[in-house]
């Protein structure tokens, strides 16, 4: 109980994105074990960094000129998960999660709203779980053509996109979490 409680003060909660659990990297694993495992842990990693930050600290682009803030990153990384995995590997009829009402690109930076943070989180989490349950079963050597290219591709290159996409993202949370509150590391 909030210590306000007591007294009948009602008392405003400010939500905080929560502290994240990161899986271990995998050291010795088979194929499917070893991609899986690093992008869980590239999951976790943007997780980690927002952890601790309120809507408000989450929405802050301190990188000028970049419009990236770290709820953008969580937002954008939930269509890219749905985008690749749902839409591009099965061929599922999935919209985007984020979109301008003018269909150009970068909604999911451009209107990232602090008072949604928590419902974003959640969609990530969400997201990800879709996806991990889409594929659980998809051998790494299915392929489907990329809808814009028309490129054959492989759940395998999917993995692979998948956790460099992360690992760049995680390079440039890195910097706008240090530059909201100084936090560094891992």
């Amino acid at each position: 109980m909030h210590p306000a409680a007591a007294t009948g003060i009602m008392v405003a909660m400010t939500w905080t994105a929560p502290q994240a659990q990161r899986s271990s990297e995998p050291y010795v694993a088979d194929e499917r074990a070893m991609l899986e495992g690093w992008l869980d842990w590239h999951r976790g990693t943007l997780l980690h960094k927002c952890a601790g930050l309120t809507g408000e600290q989450l929405a802050q682009a301190p990188v000028p000129p970049s419009g990236l803030s770290l709820l953008g990153l969580v937002r954008h990384m939930a269509d890219v998960e749905r985008t690749w995995f749902r839409s591009r590997v099965l061929g599922e009829q999935v919209a985007p999660l984020y979109s301008h009402p003018d269909g150009r690109s970068g909604a999911a930076f451009d209107l990232a709203d602090p008072a949604r943070a928590e419902e974003d989180f959640a969609i990530l989490a969400a997201e990800v779980d879709a996806c991990r349950a889409a594929v659980a079963g998809v051998p790494l050597e299915h392929t489907f053509r990329h809808d814009r290219t028309g490129e054959t591709m492989s759940l395998r290159w999917v993995y692979v996109h998948m956790i460099e996409e992360y690992a760049r993202h995680n390079g440039h949370a890195d910097l706008i979490r240090e530059r909201i509150d100084g936090a560094t590391g891992e």
